[in-house]
């Protein structure tokens, strides 16, 4: 099966090329193709030479998930539905505002962590997203608003997702590593360039992956709270169970000191009763 290129951050696009016998640099160049110009037919690839873009599309793809259904609202909210092979998909969807654009993304098909409010825990888990799964979203995003003028002021943006939200289905701290990953690609300035401040994940309260989150990839974090005390919490949000809320406002209060941004975010969904 050929290798999807959008599974590599940087770093491992470089070993992969090193492994076919090919010089680093071209990994650079491939990896810029991808992500700032959104190129996945390698005979695009103009200043690759024509041996290397033969080799690769014989071992090699660029592909994110498809596109089953896309939505544009008058104000300029985008959503689409990706097809990743299980149950009913997953969902992207862009907020534009004045002076942002924020593009929410999924991590996983599913969740596991039954919060009883959610209506993404009632559907059980069913699978991590792969890299490839969630950059896919923002390469889809990012490179189909690039093409279309700014609802305020008309003009077209080469960098239209300005932030990026972990905060669609799935609870991102649950698919570590292919999360981490993903997120250094968005933070690549060979890529998208996100500042860390821009790019948020919002977790249900995984502690200790919270500061593993912290050593490997400070970006800024939110913290699905929705109750005051562990008697409630326990009720809505059963991860409280295992770390609990003084577990919980310990490891913040850790993620403080290596946090790009001097907060962190509390969600909170008010609930009849």
């Amino acid at each position: 099966m050929p290798q999807n290129l959008l599974d590599f951050d940087l770093e491992g696009l470089t070993a992969w090329f090193t492994e076919l016998g090919e010089k680093p640099f071209r990994a650079r160049q491939v990896f810029h193709w991808m992500h700032q110009s959104g190129v996945a037919d390698f005979a695009q690839m103009t200043d690759i030479a024509k041996s290397l873009r033969e080799k690769l599309q014989q071992q090699a793809v660029v592909q994110a998930p498809a596109v089953s259904y896309a939505h544009a609202s008058a104000d300029g909210t985008r959503k689409w539905l990706f097809d990743v092979g299980v149950a009913n998909g997953i969902e992207t969807v862009f907020i534009p505002e004045d002076d942002r654009g924020t593009l929410c993304v999924s991590s996983q098909v599913g969740c596991a962590l039954e919060c009883t409010f959610c209506s993404t825990g009632r559907q059980g888990f069913n699978r991590n997203l792969t890299v490839a799964e969630i950059i896919g979203q923002l390469w889809v995003a990012h490179h189909s608003l690039k093409t279309e003028p700014n609802r305020t002021t008309g003009e077209i943006s080469d960098r239209p997702v300005t932030n990026v939200v972990m905060m669609g289905m799935g609870e991102p701290l649950a698919n570590f590593e292919n999360v981490v990953t993903a997120l250094g690609i968005m933070l690549d300035d060979h890529a998208y360039g996100l500042s860390r401040r821009r790019v948020t994940v919002s977790t249900s309260g995984l502690v200790p992956a919270m500061d593993r989150l912290a050593e490997r990839c400070p970006v800024a974090l939110a913290v699905s709270l929705h109750a005051p005390n562990d008697v409630l919490r326990d009720q809505i949000v059963p991860i409280n169970k295992k770390y609990p809320l003084e577990e919980l406002m310990a490891a913040c209060r850790r993620y403080l000191v290596h946090a790009p941004r001097d907060f962190i975010t509390f969600e909170y969904v008010m609930l009849a009763g």
